[in-house]
C-alpha cells in the first residue's frame, strides 16, 4: 500500500464519516465494505433488497454496517415528496418520484446525502458515469461558486521520482469531453484544490498539449494549442498564487532536464504533479496507460465541484480500488 492511502486513511479514521454504496448487485461492494469496516474507515450504509445483499455479501463480515432496501424505508415517502419538490420545474410526479427512488438506488443515496444521513455516495462498479452524476446534480446540486464539475484521478505511480513522490492528479479523466479554455481554467483550479486537500503538498499545474511554448502550430481549420494556452492564462489569472503553465507537453511538464530545456524560467516545468488534459479522450487514455503499464494506484474518477463528495468508479475497478476511493471520499467529506 503506498504512503498516500496510508496518509488517507489515517485521515479518514481521525474523523469519520458515513459513506452510502448504492450497488449492492455487485460482490465487489461486499469485499470492500469489509475492508473499510475491519479498518474502521468509515461508517456505510448499503442499499438494495435482502436477497442482493445475503448473495454477495455471502462469507464476509459486513455486519456493521447499516443496511437498507429502499422499496421498504420508512424513508421512502419523505424522500418522495423533497424530490417532486426539488424537481418540480421539470414537471416530476410523485409517481415517477417513487419510480426513480425505489429503482435506481443512486436516487435514494444522494436523498440521504441531501438530508444529512450521509456524507457521501461511492457508485460507478457496475453503472456508467452518468447513471451515477445525473442524480447527484439534479438532488445535490454543485458547490458554490462551481464552474464545471468535473473528473479527476488520483496516480500514484510506484518508484517514480516525478511529481509529488509519484503521486499526481489526472484531469479531465472521465466527465467533460472538449472543454473550452475557461473549462480548462476551471477543472484546474478545481484539481489544484483537489490535490492540495488530499495530497497535501503544494500544487503544481501543468495544461498539457502536443506542443510546449508554440514549439508546435495548430493545423489549419484547429486550435488546440491557443485553447490549452488560453486557458493557462485565465488559470493564472482567476486564480493569484496558483503554480499553473502551458501549454506543455507531457516530458517538459514532469522531467526537470526536459523543462528546464523546453520552458526555462517555467515555476512548473520539469516539477508539475497536477495534469490537465486538453480533453477527454488524451486523459482517459492517459490515465489507464500510466495504470496499467507502469502499475500505478488509480483512485477515481473522483468527482469535484459538486456539493457533497460523490465518486465514480471504473468499472474494471477491483474491491482494492472501492477501497481507496471510499476512503478518499470520507476525507473530501471532512472538508466539505
Amino acid at each position: 500500500m503506498s504512503a498516500f492511502l496510508d496518509s488517507i486513511k489515517a485521515k479518514a479514521k481521525a474523523d469519520k464519516k458515513t459513506i452510502v454504496l448504492p450497488e449492492s448487485m455487485d460482490r465487489r461492494t461486499f469485499e470492500a465494505a469489509a475492508v473499510v469496516l475491519k479498518e474502521d474507515l468509515a461508517d456505510l450504509i448499503i442499499l438494495g433488497n435482502p436477497e442482493d445483499i445475503a448473495k454477495n455479501s455471502e462469507g464476509l463480515d459486513v455486519s456493521k454496517a447499516q443496511f437498507i432496501d429502499p422499496k421498504t424505508s420508512d424513508k421512502l415517502d419523505g424522500f418522495v415528496d423533497l424530490l417532486v419538490e426539488l424537481r418540480k420545474k421539470k414537471g416530476l410526479t410523485p409517481e415517477d418520484a417513487r419510480k426513480l427512488l425505489t429503482t435506481d438506488n443512486m436516487y435514494f443515496a444522494c436523498m440521504m446525502v441531501k438530508t444529512g444521513m450521509a456524507d457521501g455516495v461511492v457508485s460507478g462498479a457496475c453503472h456508467s458515469t452518468a447513471n451515477t452524476l445525473r442524480p447527484a446534480l439534479q438532488i445535490i446540486k454543485t458547490a458554490p461558486g462551481t464552474k464545471m464539475v468535473s473528473g479527476f484521478f488520483v496516480m500514484v505511480v510506484p518508484d517514480c521520482e516525478y511529481g509529488e513522490k509519484g503521486t499526481f492528479v489526472f484531469s479531465d479523466c472521465g466527465l467533460n469531453q472538449n472543454p473550452d479554455a475557461e473549462g480548462l481554467a476551471a477543472i484546474a483550479a478545481s484539481s489544484a484544490q483537489s490535490f492540495k486537500m488530499l495530497v497535501g503538498a503544494e500544487p503544481k499545474v501543468a495544461m498539457m498539449s502536443y506542443s510546449t511554448y508554440g514549439s508546435a502550430k495548430d493545423p489549419e481549420g484547429h486550435d488546440d494549442i491557443a485553447r490549452v494556452r488560453k486557458a493557462a492564462q485565465i488559470a493564472k489569472e482567476q486564480n493569484p498564487g496558483l503554480l499553473v503553465d502551458g501549454e506543455m507537453q507531457a516530458d517538459a511538464a514532469m522531467v526537470p532536464s526536459v523543462g528546464a530545456s523546453k520552458a526555462p524560467g517555467s515555476s512548473v516545468a520539469g516539477q508539475a504533479n497536477v495534469l490537465i488534459f486538453p480533453d477527454l479522450g488524451a486523459g482517459n487514455i492517459g490515465y489507464k496507460l500510466v495504470q496499467r503499464l507502469a502499475k500505478a494506484e488509480a483512485y477515481g474518477p473522483m468527482l469535484q465541484g459538486i456539493a457533497a463528495p460523490v465518486n465514480d468508479l471504473s468499472r474494471g475497478c477491483s474491491a482494492a480500488d472501492i477501497v481507496g476511493v471510499i476512503a478518499i471520499t470520507a476525507v473530501q467529506a471532512q472538508n466539505k
